[in-house]
């Protein structure tokens, strides 16, 4: 090939006297340069790549007709023809359009090795950072709530806690993971996506259902798996700040080391709000008081082979309180004026290791230290957890047709704290609770032809109180071709509690906590119907994502808030629960700079429990049967684009006590926001906009908020329905409309 390029450049020299002329430009896909682009200059198969600005120059180019190719991963391939006829350099500038259908990204999550989504046999969702830039958070948690039928729930409107809730079930249903590891469960999970600093997230990856013959207990509604960057790919240098007109700062930011064969990623992350505000007048902080800081950093480090190796690290502390507005920290812990304060000390490491050997075998490791000093009024809870995990697989391709990942894996939880949890049976000793968990689990991945691919996969585990667990899931895939695709799945999940971790109602001080039994393991059985069609067109890409889902629930611990308005009181379920519904996706882009994407969600989520007299079928907290989200961009020349982003609800079932004013079901909202972005060169852009664009707030969040201690409840006369302190009816943040500024920089 060489000797025939070289004789072609030969001939093509001779014909034009040695005359050469040269063509340079950028190519870029609107606004940004597009780095390492491959261009082609056809026939005589000049090469090159476009520089970290995406500028190019290609010069002793011989007179006479030619064709440049121009591509990149995730952009349409553009050919344009030129003629050189002069030693000038000829100015060519491309745009080029992102390729809805070549676009492949790589999951993980699904089947816990990398896989392009499309050929995934799980249904993966992703969020990426050029997604939740289009509405910039503070933190992880609000950032998840971009995907369809992912519902980021506060759960106390004075310390402004939550979990997130997947297709309608509550929080500890969810498992987090960090690169694959459980690094943020239990104890952590109300603030453990707060502080990821944003800069180091390469994507979020949600699977919908349970996943438990993977990542065993905890897994039994979904995953939410925050991949962060390799340090090897990341930017040298990257920032972002924004500030609020209600007195938040949020300050983020990365680094890039590179130190010999190791390369490291550095992150830091601040945010700040200290600003009493009350515009609902009830003398409570409409928003928590926060300060935190979170430091990451992760090693790469290059081995023979390419194996792979990285640790990194998080250390987060945060002071948070909510409370009266004239609460200080003098009060903290005192029946005078009341408060919640929660002091939040986390360490985090998390290291993958490819042994050195001629198999795939890998090793995880994770460890984790969590400590809390917190007071909801009057009422201490001081608790620390550590969790340590280990877990080594073998992925192993067997023929043409098979892929085994064959593993096993350990996780000790230790937890300590004040409460009758950890006390000794006689209740004069304390006794933190150790739990291991061993489990093996297997999987295979049969690709039948191009058009069918099947999934198989089983994990046993073993816990001391309960015995072992068997964790089944199996998954089919059809495309009859590219712009189809048909999954069905089935699967099992379970999880064994520890409801003082996880449940932030029973550490608000307003209400007792009462377990009926000794409880025992939840169990759940799930189905999901996925079928993506893609529609490409001369004018536009019109792409559908519709799911059908159905979760059926055994043993599910349930809080009664109903029985007694002073009291919480835990049992498993004697009945059942189910979760099911159908959500749509959709996405269209057209060849004019617009893009949109929509989704809604139906879901049906209940409990059906027999109470002695007959079966009774309640509505599952916080779960609103429609919801759903949009995301549109449009982009304007010169680097400036607009988005609109929003989510809406309908109405969900909140926590009410017997004879509440306050009506059960929460009113339709959306909650929406626009914000216009200008990019410059060398990575430079400003951003700004309008959050809660209609300024949607909720009505009597907390009940008697005059007396949150309680004092005066047996008042007949001002007290006639023996109303208590009461801060648990939530269904939307209490934070107005608010304008926001910001500033991004990225050096590659």
């Amino acid at each position: 090939m060489k000797i025939w390029t070289q004789l072609l450049l030969l001939i093509s020299s001779l014909s034009f006297y040695g005359q050469t002329g040269a063509v340079s430009g950028k190519v870029t896909d609107g606004h940004d340069g597009i780095p390492a682009a491959s261009i082609i200059v056809s026939p005589i198969g000049y090469s090159l790549a476009t520089d970290e600005d995406g500028n190019y120059f290609i010069k002793d180019i011989p007179y006479g007709n030619y064709e440049i190719i121009f591509s990149a991963v995730g952009f349409k391939t553009i050919r344009k023809k030129i003629a050189i006829d002069k030693p000038e350099a000829i100015l060519l500038t491309i745009v080029m359009e992102e390729d809805n259908l070549a676009l492949e990204e790589v999951v993980i999550t699904g089947t816990m090795k990398e896989v392009s989504r499309s050929e995934s046999p799980i249904p993966v969702e992703i969020i990426t950072p050029k997604l939740f830039k289009k509405n910039p958070t503070a933190s992880l948690f609000e950032a998840v709530g971009m995907i369809n039928g992912v519902q980021p729930q506060l759960n106390c409107n004075v310390c402004n806690t939550g979990d997130i809730h997947i297709n309608g079930m509550e929080g500890p249903y969810t498992m987090i993971l960090i690169d694959g590891m459980p690094i943020v469960s239990a104890l952590s999970t109300v603030y453990g996506l707060s502080g990821i600093p944003n800069s180091i997230v390469e994507r979020i990856e949600v699977v919908k259902g349970p996943a438990s013959s993977l990542y065993g207990s905890e897994a039994m509604g979904g995953i939410i798996n925050v991949i962060t960057k390799s340090p090897v790919k990341a930017p040298i240098i990257s920032a972002d700040t924004f500030v609020t007109s209600w007195g938040e700062l949020s300050m983020d930011g990365a680094v890039k080391i590179n130190t010999g064969k190791a390369t490291s990623l550095l992150g830091l992350n601040y945010f700040n709000y200290n600003h009493r505000a009350d515009k609902n007048g009830d003398n409570f902080t409409d928003v928590t008081q926060q300060n935190r800081i979170s430091v990451f950093n992760k090693w790469n480090f290059e081995r023979e082979e390419n194996r792979v190796f990285s640790l990194a690290g998080r250390y987060v502390y945060e002071d948070r309180w909510g409370g009266e507005l004239n609460w200080s920290k003098k009060w903290r812990g005192s029946d005078s004026i009341y408060g919640e304060s929660i002091y939040t000390k986390r360490a985090e490491m998390i290291g993958l290791y490819q042994l050195p050997a001629t198999e795939r075998i890998f090793t995880q490791f994770s460890y984790n230290w969590h400590d809390q000093n917190s007071y909801y009024g009057y009422t201490p809870y001081m608790a620390t957890q550590q969790v340590a995990f280990v877990q080594t697989y073998w992925d192993k391709q067997f023929g043409e047709g098979h892929t085994f990942l064959l593993g096993a894996a350990f996780r000790y939880t230790e937890y300590d704290d004040n409460t009758p949890a950890t006390a000794s049976a006689d209740g004069t000793s304390n006794q933190p609770q150790r739990t291991p968990l061993p489990g093996v689990f297997i999987q295979d991945e049969w690709h039948l032809n191009d058009n069918h691919k099947l999934l198989g996969g089983y994990r046993f585990d073993y816990d001391k109180n309960h015995g072992g667990v068997h964790s089944p899931r199996a998954a089919y895939k059809f495309s009859p071709n590219a712009n189809n695709t048909i999954r069905a799945s089935f699967g099992t999940g379970f999880r064994v509690v520890n409801l003082f971790t996880e449940d932030h109602a029973a550490l608000t001080g307003a209400r007792d906590v009462v377990i009926a039994e000794a409880l025992k393991p939840e169990r759940s059985y799930n189905g999901n119907l996925n079928y993506i069609l893609k529609i490409p067109t001369e004018s536009f890409f019109l792409g559908f994502d519709v799911t059908g889902f159905y979760s059926y629930f055994t043993n599910k611990i349930v809080g009664d808030f109903d029985t007694d308005p002073d009291k919480i009181i835990y049992d498993n379920l004697k009945g059942h629960a189910i979760s099911q519904g159908v959500s749509l996706n959709t996405d269209l882009t057209f060849t004019f700079p617009l893009k949109v994407m929509a989704g809604i969600s139906y879901m049906d989520v209940f409990q059906i429990e027999d109470k002695g007299n007959g079966a009774v079928r309640s509505q599952q907290l916080h779960a609103p049967k429609w919801s759903g989200n949009l995301i549109s961009t449009y982009t304007f020349r010169k680097g400036v684009s607009i988005d609109l982003t929003a989510n809406w609800y309908g109405p969900m079932r909140l926590p009410i006590l017997p004879n509440d004013y306050r009506p059960e079901y929460s009113p339709w909202f959306c909650i929406a926001n626009i914000q216009m972005t200008k990019k410059f060169d060398y990575g430079l852009e400003f951003y700004g906009g309008i959050k809660n664009l209609f300024d949607f707030v909720p009505k009597d969040p907390i009940l008697r908020p005059f007396d949150p201690f309680d004092k005066h409840v047996d008042d007949p006369v001002n007290n006639p329905n023996g109303y208590t302190f009461d801060p648990s009816y939530n269904y939307a943040s209490m934070q107005g409309r608010r304008v926001f500024l910001g500033v991004r920089y990225n050096l590659l």
